[in-house]
């Protein structure tokens, strides 16, 4: 059975285009790395949970600021791996990106050391132009992406 997560995507309007808040994954693994290291902020939850409920807690722990009020617009459900599907709400809404604080997770670091250490698990989030977003963004998540351009904003697709 695949593991399940749920998520917000927010976005905000600007005169140039729509904008997504991403975070950055922390971590050493992550820490050098850029396209392909940025997420939506989620998180994982069990079968008796629920997903909706999960997105604005793991949104809040993540990027330390409750989901901005408003309509939230179901994006859907996606394999983003082989092993985990993940649920997407959309709203729109502005947060102060440089203000992220997000919870922590501990691992063992260096490898094999022994040494455990604490991590952000999302070390900043910025705002991208859907555009930028595409290289930033995991893989598994970019269709996120074009749900919300289709089917929130209506800007029809990419060529």
């Amino acid at each position: 059975m695949a593991r399940t997560s749920a998520g917000i995507l927010l976005y905000r309007l600007r005169p140039a285009g729509p904008e997504v808040l991403l975070g950055h994954m922390g971590g050493p693994f992550w820490a050098r790395k850029d396209d392909g290291a940025w997420s939506i902020p989620k998180g994982e939850h069990g079968p008796d949970e629920d997903p909706l409920a999960v997105a604005r807690r793991e949104f809040e722990e993540e990027l330390g600021s409750p989901v901005p009020p408003g309509d939230l617009v179901p994006l859907g459900q996606l394999r983003v791996t082989s092993a985990k599907v993940l649920a997407v709400w959309a709203a729109e809404g502005d947060l102060d990106a440089t203000a992220t604080l997000s919870n922590t997770f501990e691992l063992e670091w260096p490898p094999r050391s022994g040494r455990l250490q604490e991590f952000p698990e999302i070390d900043r989030a910025a705002w991208f132009a859907l555009d930028e977003a595409r290289t930033k963004l995991l893989k598994g998540q970019v269709p996120f992406l074009d749900r919300l351009r289709d089917d929130v904003l209506g800007e029809g697709p990419y060529p």
